[in-house]
Parts: C-alpha cells; structure tokens; sequence
C-alpha cells in the first residue's frame, strides 16, 4: 500500500532487488550532500534569472526539497529552484515593470509562487495528471529547448561584464550587441569561457564528478587570492548569514491587475507540471517503479507553497540535479532529507564564501546547466521518424524564441492537437488475404503467399470512424473493389467508435451496396461500436446480419468456408521469398531504392 495514501509522507525506497533500503541509506545520504553542493550555483543562478538576489536560491533549495521528498512517489528525483518556472518568473517581473534584485521582486516573488502552489492544489484536486498525455513530448522538447537558449542570451552579457537583458529573442540579441558595446571586459569573459568549458568537458569525459562545486569553489578561491574585483571582475554581494525568516504573501500586489498575475503563474504551473511529471516518469519507466502521479501534483503544490514561506520563486523538479543523483546510484529520498540539512547548514555556517564567487564564474556555470537541458537529440530522432513531430517541436522552441513561453505553449499544444486530429483522420487501410497453411487474416502486403478470396474484399480500416475520416473510409472501399466483388467484410478490430455521421454513412453504404447484390459486413469490432450503430440509428446493421464477432463467421453467413477459394496472382519472385526474408520486410519495410 506504499505511496497509495495522499496525505501521509513516507520516505520511499527504490530498491527493486529484495534488498533492504536500509542498506542503502548511508550513500544516499552523501549523495544528498553532493547534491546541496552542486545546487549552490545552480539554485543562486536561476535566483537571480527569476529577479532575486542570488541568496534565495539558497533559501529555496532546503525546505521545498524536503518537503518534496517526504511527499514524493519517485525514490530518485530532485525538486529545487530550476531554469523554466525561473525564466518565466523573471519575464512576469519584467511584463509588470519590476526590476530584477530590487524590494519590490523581492516583495512580490511571495505572493507569485504561492499563487503557482495553489494553481498546482487545483491541478491536484481536478486530477489533471489525466490530461497531461494531450502535452506531447516535442512541445515539452521545444519549449524546454526554447526556454533554455533564451536564458542564456539573458545571462550572455554577465560573461563579459554587462548586465542581463529580458525579452525575446531579438531584444535580447540586441541588449547583447549593446552592452558588448559598452562594458566588454576580456578578463571576465575568458573567465567565463573557461569555466563553460571545463564543466562541458567534463561532463563529457568524468560525468560523476561534480565539477558545478568544484568550480565554484575554485572560482572563489581565485578571488580570495587575487584582486579580481580591483581588476574590473563582479562578484556577488554579501549575504547575511543564517536561515531566512517566514514571510507572508503581499495581496496588495493584485493591485497591479490580477489577469496580470493570474494567467503567467497559471502558465509557470503547467510547465512545472508537465515538465516534472514527464521527467520524473521516465525514471519511473526506466528503473520500473510505480509513480502515483496526482500525489505528485500535491508534492510539486507543497513544495511551492513552502518555497513561498522562505520568499523564493517558484520551483520544480531538477532534470539535472536528478541525473546526478541517478549516476551515483541514488535510491531513496533519504538524499532529499541529506539535501536540506546540508543547505540549512550551509545558510548557518557557510555563506562567507558568497561575495567572493565571481559573477561570471556562476554565469558559466547556469549556462552549462542550460546547455545540458537542450533536446535537439530528440529532434534529430523525430526528424528521421516523424517529420510532423518535428515541425512541432522547432514551431514551439520558435513560439518560445520570437513571441514568448505563454505563446510556446499554446502554439505546442495547439499544433499537437491539429497533428492528432489529421493523423486520426488517415487512420492506416489495407486489402487482407490468406495463406492455406496459415491461421488469421493477414495484409496483401506483408507477404506474397497470402491471397485474396474470389469475390470477397477484406478491407481493414486502423482508426476510429468518425464525420472527419467516413469520406476516406468510403474511398477507400470504392477503389479497392472490383468488378467481380461479391462480398465486403471489413475488419473493425481497430474500430473503437464510430459517430453519428459515420453510422449514417455506413448504412447508407449497406443499402447501396445490397441493391448490386454485394454482402456488406462488418466484423471483429468490440461490443460498444454495435452500442453505438443502434444509438445513431444504424440498428439495421445489427438486426439484418451485418455485424459479427469475427471475420470468419462474416465469410461463413456468406457462404464462404474453409479452405476458401483464392485468386492467385502471379509473382516470380514469390517462390524464392522465404518466411525470414517476408518478416524481416514486415518488421523494417521494402528496401529503399
């Protein structure tokens, strides 16, 4: 009954092996420490995209990640302050004319990410991880790709001593070309080059090395020992040390306009949504572990909720910080208890270090992270496999890119939708035949020894039938029958439902084709299509004969039993085409020419 109950935590292990968790506690605890570690950069980075001062990065990578890994289902992922909800909080801050680092971000973030947390509760009691399948993955590709490659043209001026820039694509190139123009400083982007390289590099060739701490840490010392700040290099600003202190939503903020707050954190709550549950189900997936989504939807709630007491943005699960975890091994949230004492120790004992990490240092550091979350590997696949995939995922990275991430999301999600409802409009048709020696119904075209019946036309039509695909189904029969046809069976296995307009046509089809003496059937359909056929008024179908269980009991009410008579067609290389050969070119399709 583990992960079963809603409201009662439990710290879940993801053991598959019969071993005892326990035995698996002590290294995930270290990993927990690692992961504080690596999210120090990362967490102060995306504070500062979403319009913080970098320290409540800090502040949001203790209590959410607790309280997300005492809820989760997932024994293995990691929730924290992450680039998308950061990207889109700090657009919100721009679109309402606040300033990133100033009092008033600080005094809004409050009210926004709690708004986030209760989007999330609503999500959560709607049981909207059901509708969460009508977000396909190239539109989480796209957008995620999208959002990541704005971020970095956001952070690309901090490498060379600018400041970031907000916007879209073209603003922001501009505000690059800008600041190049007026405080280009070498030394701070050689800085920043090479700390992207070291940590691409390593990542390549030492992947389990956390090179993220390493490299602040270096980067700190360096500026301990050397006067980088006399030399022009910014560092961040020092930060009072201890844990933050409870704060409480500013409501008088909705004076601003509440369709101004309401629709961007519905926004933000969407892509924390999707993007965890997407993220953290693959894991599921992959390590066969059970993951109880809408209990999900309640972590990702909580966790918000309480990001908002410590006045941090709005926050989500770590698709980097998880893939860490995963390659030491991790298997129990334990690392997420380990996690948040570290960083409260850390808030105790360890900020000193802050005002000494340079600023493009960390720069480097969130736009290696970035890179790291790019998906054109799936657009690469998509492009080879399914070339309307890959339209939608380069139309929403470009939504995002040109118009803004409200937009990259709807013009996803509305090209998806578009691609389902064509591709369930041309739903697959082929002629079936039979082999003597052979059982079933097979398609003419898998191999040249399945023949079709004299006078019979076996139609199989893969799709529900509906008012958007009846004309094809129609088309479909009228050119695949021939002079000589007798019969018509068609095989409704892959038929779940038809509409009140395709069951109109079909006993309009009925009829015409009684009247020229041609047996219309159809067959192997599950019980609901006849449901269906008498509730538009297609019951004739049903009542005269027209519909069977399967298709030999169609052929057999048309006088046609085994061994059926066969129409044979004449292919000289049928003889030589061998059963491995025929099932191999089923399984891969015809050699291309």
């Amino acid at each position: 009954m583990q992960g079963k109950n809603l409201f009662f935590p439990t710290i879940k292990s993801g053991r598959s092996d019969g071993q005892s968790p326990g035995k698996n506690i002590g290294l995930d605890l270290l990993i927990g420490v690692l992961i504080a570690l690596v999210s120090i950069p990362i967490s102060m980075g995306y504070a500062m995209v979403a319009g913080l001062p970098a320290i409540y990065g800090l502040y949001g990578s203790f209590l959410p990640i607790l309280v997300y890994g005492l809820l989760t289902t997932s024994p293995r992922f990691v929730f924290g302050v992450d680039a998308a909800p950061a990207a889109l909080t700090g657009a919100l801050l721009a679109s309402l004319g606040i300033s990133a680092g100033s009092e008033d971000a600080v005094r809004i973030m409050p009210l926004i990410t709690l708004l986030v947390a209760l989007w999330l509760l609503l999500f959560f009691l709607l049981k909207a991880n059901r509708l969460m399948k009508f977000i396909s993955q190239p539109v989480m590709g796209g957008f995620i790709t999208g959002i990541g490659i704005t971020i970095i043209c956001m952070q690309i001026p901090k490498l060379f001593g600018g400041t970031s820039g907000s916007g879209e694509l073209v603003e922001l190139l501009i505000h690059i070309y800008e600041q190049a123009e007026q405080h280009f400083h070498t030394p701070s982007l050689i800085l920043g080059l090479s700390t992207i390289c070291i940590l691409l590099v390593s990542r390549r060739f030492v992947p389990k090395i956390p090179m993220q701490a390493i490299v602040m840490a270096l980067g700190a010392a360096v500026s301990l020992i050397f006067p980088l700040k006399e030399s022009g290099i910014a560092c961040l600003p020092e930060v009072s040390t201890g844990l933050p202190k409870l704060v409480f939503p500013d409501f008088s903020y909705f004076s601003l306009g509440v369709q101004e707050l309401l629709l961007p954190t519905f926004t933000i709550a969407i892509v924390i949504l999707s993007e965890t549950l997407l993220a953290s189900g693959n894991y599921a997936l992959k390590y066969n572990e059970t993951l109880h989504t809408r209990r999900e939807i309640l972590a990702f709630s909580l966790g918000n909720a309480s990001a908002a007491l410590t006045g941090c943005c709005p926050v989500n699960g770590s698709v980097s910080r998880s893939g860490i975890a995963d390659q030491f091994g991790v298997r129990s949230q334990w690392m997420s208890v380990s996690a948040s004492l570290t960083m409260v120790l850390i808030l105790l004992f360890g900020t000193g270090f802050i005002s000494y990490l340079p600023v493009p240092v960390l720069t480097g550091i969130v736009i290696s992270a970035l890179i790291g979350t790019f998906e054109f590997h799936l657009a690469k696949k998509l492009k080879a496999v399914d070339k309307s995939e890959f339209i939608i995922f380069w139309a929403a990275l470009l939504a995002v890119l040109l118009m803004g991430t409200v937009y990259g999301v709807l013009v996803g999600v509305l090209l998806s939708s578009v691609t389902f409802i064509v591709k369930q409009s041309r739903p697959k048709i082929e002629i079936l035949g039979v082999d003597p020696e052979e059982e079933g119904f097979h398609s003419l075209k898998r191999r040249h020894t399945y023949l079709p019946i004299e006078h019979v036309l076996l139609y199989r039509f893969s799709g529900a039938l509906f008012f958007a695909n009846i004309s094809d189904f129609e088309d479909g029969l009228k050119k695949a029958a021939l002079e000589d046809t007798r019969v018509i069976v068609v095989d409704a296995a892959g038929i779940g439902s038809v509409d009140v307009t395709a069951a109109e046509r079909l006993l309009l089809l009925y009829d015409r084709y009684k009247e020229q003496g041609i047996r219309f059937y159809l067959a192997g359909h599950v019980t609901e299509v006849n449901a269906e056929l008498r509730a538009f008024g297609a019951e004739r179908l049903v009542t005269e004969g027209a519909v069977w269980s399967r298709i030999s009991l169609a052929l057999k009410d048309a006088g046609y039993t085994k061994p059926y008579p066969l129409v044979q067609r004449s292919h000289p290389e049928a003889a030589t085409h061998s059963e491995h050969i025929a099932e191999k070119t089923w399984a891969y399709g015809p050699k291309r020419k």
